[in-house]
């Protein structure tokens, strides 16, 4: 059976140069960077050769100020708690959108419970914050705006470096989620006026179980994580160096390769698309259009008359990869919370799909995948009632 790969944004394999500069690692040069003698040197040494290839990919100004975590989950707790804590005696009020990943509003619920309050800014149809929204949200007691690069579900891109002059201009700490971006779109801290950016990896063609999180030096970070003085006394734990050493590999040709990965999957992109609208009839495009509003990695599609999650299944028994929208809660589906924010109508969220690319891709993979998935939507629409209720009042 042939196989296509279309969830690049839950995880990507690891690139061959990454995993070869791994290795020596596990078994060679397995020192602890956080001894003295040449073992534990040569792995701190290891450290910042990856801290300066993340320094580089971010634009920072010093490596010190890329800081390794178990993944992005873990940045982003560190970001948003760390910030809340180290700033609490000027304020305890946060500011997010109603999109954030999970890891960005779970975080802030918990501070919730300790005290804190946060405005949740609403989102248009497409899924974007307005800069005038956030200004909205701000009061005098706010000491931290998160708001995410690109969106999760829908891939839209938000507008980071016109929120980050605003955090500048009243003196608030602004955090950017760009898990769903790094390696994929430029990305500059001094552009955005980011105290914080945290990363994945692992959706770039680097290692699972490594996070990255951007501290500019100014701004202030309470650790989450307590017990050594690792990651300069702000993340205790050993750190996971043969992971971070093949992170920083992927980081380093993401930088390099940057603009033809962008070319490459956008062309695709816009394939896959055409593709599906011409085969596929009574499908939703949700988000932003391709273009300069949306990453091009990301297609989230709603189908009319069938549930994401079922084509999801059905096409990876057909050989095709992908990821659904929606979430299976005890025997309930459950819609994706993003397309409730931006208001998308109940049933088209329950069906819609997500479609990930990398940069691998060909375009003759993206013309079979088109074929497989408009059958499989064929054939599930062909067992479903509304659809078949449907048919009948055109005839």
């Amino acid at each position: 059976m042939r196989r296509v790969f279309l969830d690049h944004q839950s995880g990507t394999p690891v690139l061959a140069e990454a995993l070869a500069a791994m290795q020596p690692w596990f078994a060679e040069h397995f020192g602890n960077p956080s001894s003295l003698h040449h073992h534990g040197l040569r792995a701190r040494d290891a450290l910042q050769r990856a801290r300066e290839q993340f320094a580089t990919l971010l634009h920072a100004e010093s490596p010190e100020e890329i800081l390794f975590t178990s993944g992005g989950t873990e940045a982003a707790n560190l970001a948003i708690k760390g910030a809340a804590w180290a700033n609490q005696r000027r304020g305890k009020h946060l500011v997010a959108s109603t999109v954030e990943h999970p890891s960005v509003l779970n975080s802030v619920e918990f501070l919730e419970s300790q005290g804190f309050t946060c405005t949740r800014v609403p989102v248009d149809r497409e899924g974007r914050v307005s800069v005038e929204a956030v200004h909205d949200a701000l009061t005098d007691e706010t000491i931290l705006i998160a708001v995410q690069h690109v969106n999760h579900d829908v891939g839209a891109i938000q507008p980071v470096k016109e929120i980050g002059a605003l955090a500048a201009e009243r003196g608030i700490a602004f955090y950017v989620d760009a898990s769903f971006s790094g390696g994929w779109l430029p990305i500059d801290v001094a552009a955005f006026n980011a105290s914080y950016v945290s990363l994945s990896p692992h959706r770039f063609y680097g290692p699972k179980g490594v996070g990255v999180l951007y501290r500019n030096r100014r701004a202030r970070l309470a650790s989450v994580i307590h017990g050594g003085v690792q990651e300069d006394g702000r993340r205790a734990g050993t750190e996971n160096v043969p992971g971070i050493v093949g992170a920083g590999v992927a980081a380093e040709a993401a930088h390099r390769e940057l603009a033809a990965r962008t070319d490459h999957v956008t062309a695709l992109q816009r394939l896959l698309l055409d593709g599906l609208r011409r085969e596929i009839p009574f499908l939703q495009l949700n988000g932003p259009e391709p273009g300069p509003n949306r990453i091009a990695t990301n297609l989230n599609l709603s189908l009319e008359f069938v549930e994401g999650e079922g084509v999801m299944l059905r096409g990876d028994l057909k050989g095709i990869t992908l990821n659904s929208g929606t979430a299976c809660v005890t025997k309930a589906l459950k819609s994706s919370p993003v397309l409730t924010a931006m208001g998308v109508n109940p049933s088209l969220a329950l069906g819609s799909i997500i479609l990930s690319l990398g940069k691998d891709h060909t375009p003759d993979e993206i013309d079979h995948a088109v074929t497989v998935l408009a059958q499989v939507v064929h054939d599930l629409r062909a067992l479903s009632s509304s659809w078949e209720d449907f048919q009948a009042r055109r005839r």
